[in-house]
């Protein structure tokens, strides 16, 4: 007979067969049948303040480890307040997975604690997939089909509920996993002759890189130099090529002449990205040449864009394809032009956010070159993805599809959990910090640098000026903020108000080599 345990135990044994090292959560009455096995496990949780910040902690572990971020939560609230981080892994495609607990019975019973009325399906409405395992046999399937689906497909947010019940009684332990599905299942044999025939003949060949590009880098790089190919980046694809690399236009699809540059080229290949609203703020990405996509999702391949060779395949294998297949060709992009083309939208940035730049390269200076950076919805940030030039991949952390706030703070977290003595830095607003502010006790529970760097501008600044250019009177744009400095220490943090651009780099230098975290406060007064 297998040793028999609480199935709520044998979950947490076959995560950790799974390679699960770390649970983001908080213990309820409803799920704490979940927390019987996770010491004996050997599993580390990470307590929470608030579900939401589970969320954001295991999506930033996840995007930092490669790994899953998996959270518990509670029936009910406990869901419902991790359902905004688990839309916004489902937006940028991270693998985070969400084990909750249910009622039993909710169709014949009413006013128990924590009831919905449906709450598998109200965490389906943000999420990939949701559904209830009804027995043990079902729990581990799920959990495996999620794991599958991490490696193998576009990685996005899961969610698994299992009655109360079914956790407090007795399982077998789940099957061992079997080795070697996963990569099987990813393997691929795309024919790229023709693509490589198309650049080849390409007098402007254009390349967009998005995030699902991020382990083609070499080949990819290589790929660019044969054809002589320039790129556009999306935010999430900074970093993967050089941002020296003389025909990168860089981080401007956002800027609305992008799609002058774009409708100059005669042969254009989008590679791991969606070409979404977020990339580029308009309908069309502005080419009237054959568009090429490059994705593991197919309904990117068959989206609003239409391109006329769609290509369902790893960028990764593709690259790594087509790179052999490569003959020099003669481009007609110029160095000169592109390096040009950036230096106008460096000054349309300086103009609608006066400033903010001279505080980013000050701050960028004393940032190390491997440190994992998490922002929030703050024109600081803004600023920074359209000019903060990345040497890594993956290494600037968004919320760009779901767009919420309180992101930085709990997601920097989970970076730092999964990057041990590796720097992480976190990035927010005055307002969006708000939404997540306690979790700086978690933080400062884990006991290692983290610099956040917050920008207090003193009202909702993007929104205002979204108003003034609407032309409606700005109205509910300011709101009276704490003392933050006091509010950190409060909470055991470091905290230090700099007033000059050298002030704040000493602070920056100090908080990365601290024991716990620190906050940095600017506003714009640093630059009077």
């Amino acid at each position: 007979m297998p040793d028999q345990k609480p199935l709520g135990a044998q979950i947490s044994h076959m995560l950790k067969d799974r390679g699960v090292d770390v649970i983001f959560g908080i213990p309820g009455v409803h799920n704490q049948e979940m927390y019987r096995g996770i010491e004996e496990a050997g599993i580390r949780h990470i307590l929470a303040r608030h579900e939401q910040g589970a969320g954001f902690m295991a999506d930033g572990y996840a995007r930092a480890s490669g790994k899953p971020g998996v959270a518990y939560v509670i029936t009910g609230p406990g869901l419902c307040n991790i359902m905004t981080a688990m839309g916004q892994a489902y937006s940028d495609s991270v693998s985070m997975l969400v084990l909750s607990s249910c009622l039993d019975e909710t169709a014949a019973r009413r006013g128990q604690l924590h009831q919905m009325l449906d709450q598998a399906s109200a965490a389906d409405s943000v999420c990939d997939w949701s559904y209830q395992a009804n027995s043990a046999e079902a729990a581990y399937d799920l959990i495996d089909r999620a794991m599958l689906e991490f490696e193998t497909v576009r990685p996005r947010s899961k969610h698994i509920q299992v009655p109360i019940a079914q956790l407090e009684g007795q399982a077998a332990p789940a099957p061992r996993r079997r080795a070697g599905l996963a990569e099987a299942l990813g393997s691929c044999g795309v024919d790229m002759r023709p693509l490589a025939a198309a650049l080849s003949a390409a007098s402007k060949p254009l390349f967009v890189i998005g995030g699902g590009a991020a382990k083609a880098g070499a080949d990819l790089a290589a790929v660019l130099e044969a054809c002589g190919a320039a790129c556009f980046e999306t935010y999430a694809g900074r970093g993967i090529v050089p941002w020296d690399y003389p025909l990168n236009f860089g981080a401007a699809l956002a800027r609305p002449s992008s799609a002058q540059i774009v409708a100059q080229a005669d042969c254009v290949v989008a590679i791991g990205t969606e070409l979404a609203e977020v990339d580029l703020w308009r309908a069309h990405l502005g080419h009237s040449c054959p568009l090429y996509r490059i994705d593991i999702d197919p309904e990117c391949l068959a989206d609003m864009q239409r391109a006329e060779v769609a290509i369902l395949a790893r960028a990764e294998e593709a690259m790594a394809s087509l790179r052999p297949l490569m003959a020099d060709s003669l481009s007609q992009w110029q160095v000169q032009s592109v390096a040009h083309q950036r230096g106008l939208w460096r000054a349309e940035t300086e103009s609608e956010r006066p400033g903010i730049i001279s505080i980013i390269e000050a701050l960028r200076a004393v940032v190390p070159e491997d440190a994992m950076i998490y922002s929030d919805m703050t024109q600081f940030a803004y600023v920074a993805n359209e000019i903060w030039p990345m040497t890594r991949a993956k290494h600037w952390h968004h919320p760009s599809g779901f767009g919420t706030l309180g992101y930085a703070l709990p997601a920097a977290i989970g970076g730092a959990v999964a990057r041990p003595g590796k720097p992480t830095l976190a990035i927010a607003g005055d307002y969006g910090f708000q939404y997540s502010v306690q979790e700086l006790g978690t933080a400062v529970e884990l006991g290692q640098p983290l610099p956040i760097i917050l920008w207090d501008n003193g009202k909702l600044k993007e929104i205002e000026d979204s108003m003034r250019s609407a032309q409606i009177a700005p109205n509910a744009v300011i709101a009276k903020n704490p003392n933050f400095l006091e509010l950190a220490r409060a909470y055991g943090a470091e905290a230090s108000a700099p007033e000059t651009l050298a002030q704040m780099q000493e602070a920056v230098t100090a908080a990365f080599q601290a024991d716990r975290t620190t906050l940095i406060y600017l506003s714009p007064n640093i630059l009077s």
